[in-house]
């Protein structure tokens, strides 16, 4: 009987019974949310909105905004520019500024538009990350918004108010158009990035020009 032996199962068995993905399992538990609180939750997106910010005053390259991308930061920028800029009256022409739903609109619509046209031109970003870039990058102009709105109800209508306006809308949209060419030149092929850049200076132009007149 020793000449039949199947030799596959003549060695004793040995290791372990446990399930091989339990570790993995163990690791993904430790590191979901699902149990964590709501307030840790929201206080731990805000400090990585506030740190998206920062990155939108120093712009640099191989930055972690488009690594951990989100949209939390470009919605609370576009809902409360389009709140500082609703329904303002011109005391001169009489004409109503921009209501809430049209601010909405250029912003979301001109980010989409952008980011859709940079896709089409072989950029190397997905279409949410490149949203991502151009509505943190409105946070210059958010901040012109806010100068512009202290100008206009400190100073008045004078005319260093509109002064003071026109510069700080300037410095805004070049401070949005140089963050968001440094984080979106590189993943355009090169001979194509005039071609990108383009529709980025005028989306932001159109922003600049409505915090320029309306604030």
């Amino acid at each position: 009987m020793d000449d039949f032996q199947n030799p596959v199962f003549s060695a004793p068995i040995e290791g372990s019974l446990q399930h091989p993905d339990q570790s993995a399992s163990q690791t993904v538990e430790d590191n979901t949310t699902l149990d964590e609180p709501v307030k840790d939750t929201i206080i731990r997106d805000l400090k990585a909105v506030c740190g998206k910010f920062t990155h939108i005053l120093y712009p640099r390259k191989n930055s972690e905004l488009l690594k951990d991308w989100d949209l939390w930061g470009p919605l609370l920028l576009c809902v409360m520019l389009a709140l500082l800029l609703q329904g303002v009256q011109d005391e001169k022409t009489g004409s109503m500024g921009p209501q809430f739903t049209e601010v909405f609109v250029v912003i979301w619509v001109g980010a989409a538009v952008v980011s859709l046209n940079s896709s089409l031109l072989g950029g190397k970003i997905s279409l949410f990350q490149s949203i991502c870039v151009l509505g943190y990058c409105i946070f210059p102009l958010f901040l012109s918004m806010i100068v512009c709105w202290l100008a206009v109800h400190i100073i008045g209508h004078a005319t260093a108010s509109i002064v003071i306006r026109i510069l700080t809308a300037t410095i805004g949209y070049g401070w949005s158009v140089y963050a968001s060419i440094v984080f979106l030149g590189e993943s355009q092929p090169p001979g194509r990035k005039a071609l990108a850049v383009y529709p980025i200076c005028l989306f932001y132009f159109i922003l600049a020009w409505m915090v320029a007149t309306y604030s």
